[in-house]
């Protein structure tokens, strides 16, 4: 198979923003650390990217036996945007107003559209729980465009076999691709619609969402619209990113300059690389609640009272 010749620029590093200093609990189950929009990283600047909260591994104890007791968080209500999910270490189930629920083991992905409104809750599964251990997670929220911010809610349930992997020469590593098409030539890895590998995931808007295992010593390229809004967050271990160091936990904000990245995993290294086409829309947010106008927040709030988004115990 032939290949068009690759001719780019790096992509230019905005800013590295270290782990943040303390996390905050999000009820008792997710103890997270947020970069977006925590870190000082405006919804707009890294559209169509909302939020991501990062639960760096942490063992939870087991819960005792005489206990019912799951720890997580309770009801709350979603519109306008949606929730990604994706489980490194341990063990999350879930449940919504529409009476759909699951697990998610590690290696899986849940990508809910909240779209019109749901209500939702998550804690840790059972199993997990009654033996606790290392936990590991990222939620990722993304934005919809005006024209899909009320379709049904719905799911992905992207267990770890849908995901398309593509392996490194010589046992260096693998590439999980979550959502994004892919072409890949050795170890350069190239943004593309043709004979490529694409991620499971759909999506209303382009976006490519990539987790990157890598050994030490391991180099790989990647290249992405320069127009899109990228980062890059190392989830464990060290890597040199476009010849800068990175240090476990931190999170690369890159410019909307070039469109190559090279990363060096200095350690054995997961990274998780998003990168999406921004949406030129007014945000307006409040919560759980993702618009375009104020106006359209209090509508979603008085649904909400109104108990149009089901009912969840």
């Amino acid at each position: 198979m032939s290949h068009p010749a690759h001719k780019s620029m790096k992509k230019l590093i905005e800013r590295i923003i270290p782990q943040p200093p303390a996390p905050g609990m999000v009820g008792d189950g997710f103890r997270v650390f947020n970069y977006i929009p925590g870190a000082g990283i405006s919804q707009k600047r890294i559209s169509p990217f909302l939020l991501l909260d990062f639960n760096a591994e942490i063992d939870f104890p087991p819960v005792p036996p005489a206990s019912e007791h799951l720890r997580g968080v309770g009801v709350h209500p979603h519109k306008g945007f949606e929730t990604v999910t994706i489980a490194y270490k341990g063990s999350v189930a879930h449940h919504d107003s529409a009476g759909n629920s699951g697990t998610i083991h590690p290696g899986d992905v849940q990508w809910m559209t909240a779209g019109a409104g749901i209500l939702h809750k998550e804690y840790h599964d059972k199993e997990y729980a009654r033996t606790g251990g290392p936990f590991e997670m990222v939620q990722l929220w993304v934005n919809l465009p005006k024209a899909h911010k009320t379709v049904p809610a719905h799911y992905q349930a992207i267990t770890k076999d849908k995901i398309a992997t593509l392996q490194l020469p010589d046992g260096q590593g693998q590439i999980n691709v979550i959502a994004g098409n892919y072409i890949i030539a050795g170890d350069f890895i190239t943004a593309g619609d043709y004979n490529g590998v694409t991620g499971p995931a759909q999506t209303y808007t382009p976006l490519h969402l990539i987790d990157l295992k890598l050994k030490q010593g391991t180099t790989t390229s990647t290249s992405l619209p320069a127009a899109y809004n990228t980062a890059l967050l190392v989830i464990s271990g060290t890597a040199t990113v476009n010849g800068q160091p990175a240090a476990e936990h931190s999170f690369i904000l890159f410019s909307n300059d070039g469109d190559e990245i090279d990363i060096t995993a200095t350690t054995d290294t997961v990274l998780l690389l998003l990168s999406g086409e921004p949406i030129n829309e007014p945000i307006a947010s409040y919560g759980p609640y993702v618009m375009n106008t104020q106006a359209e927040i209090v509508e979603s709030i008085r649904e909400f009272h109104a108990g149009k988004y089901g009912v969840l115990e």
